[in-house]
């Protein structure tokens, strides 16, 4: 199912993001994991489950300040918000070197359950939707459901694991993926590179196809991207993925809702069939005039298309799937 997004009036431009958590009734809390310690914007508490979001690589959890943002707009405000900084990237400082899905999602679990949470809606990007996916099949007494956004899949997998034949189907992760390979022994360097590129409009133009219209959006996304750019953790994340077990999905019991750009780039031909093999409850829609980062191009579709009904009232939170 395709869903149509409607282009932005008169052309303006994306609103700049907003990255004080204050500005979101959010604070800046550390938590202590087996990891390392990891950042995380929580709040908005309404006495109800975790509405736990997870990034992609080369992001932080200022992913999602256009979806919570979007939230408030349409009269929905995200309620006990943990927006968690996943170890390596962001302020969350941790030697991710051998590191897999299992130990990155069991660092999440720590977080939500040592704020007192015992259930959880999660919603992942990227990289975050395969952990998103891990945590379901790991906790799912305590999942209630599961938003994607464009997850890392088998077509991804595929490209990590035989480069030319899944580099062929996935070209623009591929060489993704070899320049974060290239720049990780560099270590700072490779970011101060990043940084660097950034400044001279290389940085932008490369990451112009992740997204479906450059120029409707806000500098500062591009920004923030350049920001986040970690080659060593990136690497690292694609090693942890090219070791992961895709059948683990199997165990998910909570409806998982999907959703990709039309011209998301990282996307493979097989993947929804797939997906919707591999996942007891899984459905995808697609989103036009989006890309690989539909939450930030079109929030307000994003959360309908993820939580459509979830309704909070004062302390009290209900789910209807």
């Amino acid at each position: 199912m395709s869903i149509s997004s409607p282009a932005r009036s008169g052309g303006a431009a994306s609103p700049s993001l907003a990255l004080d958590p204050e500005h979101l009734g959010l604070q800046r809390e550390v938590a202590q994991t087996a990891l390392g310690d990891v950042v995380v914007r929580a709040g908005r508490r309404a006495g109800g489950p975790a509405t736990l979001l997870l990034h992609g690589a080369a992001g932080s959890w200022t992913t999602w300040i256009p979806l919570i943002e979007a939230s408030g707009r349409l009269g929905r405000p995200l309620a006990d918000v943990v927006a968690i900084d996943l170890p390596g990237w962001g302020e969350s400082v941790a030697d991710t070197r051998g590191v897999g899905v299992q130990q990155m999602t069991a660092a999440v679990a720590e977080v939500v359950l040592a704020r007192g949470y015992g259930s959880w809606r999660v919603i992942g990007h990227s990289l975050g939707g395969l952990i998103a996916l891990d945590l379901a099949s790991r906790h799912p007494e305590r999942t209630i459901s599961v938003g994607l956004v464009s997850p890392s899949g088998p077509a991804v997998i595929d490209a990590i694991r035989r480069p030319w034949r899944g580099g062929r189907r996935l070209p623009w992760f591929a060489g993704m993926l070899l320049a974060m390979r290239l720049f990780s022994p560099l270590g700072r360097a490779g970011r101060v590179l990043a940084t660097a590129l950034h400044r001279l409009g290389v940085l932008t133009l490369l990451a112009a196809p992740l997204f479906a219209a450059r120029g409707a959006l806000d500098p500062s996304v591009f920004e923030a991207l350049a920001r986040e750019v970690r080659p060593g953790a990136f690497a690292d994340a694609a090693r942890a993925a090219a070791r992961y077990d895709l059948r683990a999905w199997g165990g998910i019991h909570a409806p998982v809702r999907a959703v990709r750009g039309a011209r998301d780039v990282f996307v493979g031909a097989d993947d929804r069939a797939a997906l919707t093999r591999l996942i007891p409850d899984y459905r995808e829609h697609t989103i036009v005039g989006a890309g690989h980062f539909a939450a930030i191009e079109r929030p307000e579709i994003v959360l309908d298309a993820l939580l459509p009904a979830s309704v909070v009232r004062g302390s009290r939170v209900a789910e209807r799937v």
